[in-house]
């Protein structure tokens, strides 16, 4: 079964070392934990903000569009929810909830994550800094179980199988199936 995300997102942003400077990284969730998107900025301040939240919506469909973001006390999330809702990209009906420990489970998956980023040592470039933490996002999505629907296998092998046929490493989808089968079939003949 396909997970959608819950329409009540928790945003926030974390520092990342970029060339010996701090960047934002912004990140959202979902209620259930599951990551929804994540932005890296050189700045923290309302235009990266909405550049954020106009990142994350773009593309959804009318029901899918989150029916409450839960922020911190920041400001700028304040002021890109509204310039967003007066361009028409956000429904009107979006409600803006600034209740901190609604974003505990955010703030908790920022140290699952940065205790990945912290062997990195920084990174060079806000390209490779991107580059990886994207990477480092779809592994920990895979790990919260988000991608099961596209898994023909449970747990690690059925990731890896994942993974192989994304970047066209592994088998076709239907020859994958075909070997589970196969290895089924002969496993209730004995």
């Amino acid at each position: 079964m396909a997970q959608t995300p819950s329409t009540s997102w928790r945003l926030d942003e974390t520092y990342i070392k970029v060339k010996g400077k701090w960047t934002y990284y912004y990140r959202a969730l979902d209620k259930d934990g599951n990551t929804i998107d994540f932005y890296l900025s050189s700045t923290r301040n309302a235009k990266a903000a909405k550049r954020f939240l106009a990142k994350s919506i773009k593309g959804l469909s009318r029901w899918d569009f989150p029916k409450k973001l839960n922020t911190d006390k920041a400001a700028a999330y304040g002021t890109a929810i509204q310039e967003l809702k007066e361009e028409g990209k956000l429904p009107p009906e979006t409600e803006h909830r600034q209740v901190k420990y609604l974003n505990n489970r955010l703030e908790s998956d920022h140290g699952k994550l940065k205790r990945l980023v912290k062997p990195t040592l920084g990174f060079k470039s806000m390209k490779i800094a991107y580059a990886t933490l994207k990477g480092f996002e779809v592994m920990r999505a895979l790990k919260k179980g988000q991608a099961s629907a596209f898994q023909y296998q449970n747990g690690i092998q059925g990731e890896v199988r994942l993974i192989e046929r994304c970047f066209n490493l592994g088998d076709s989808a239907i020859a994958e199936v075909m070997k589970i089968m196969n290895a089924h079939f002969q496993q209730e003949a004995c």
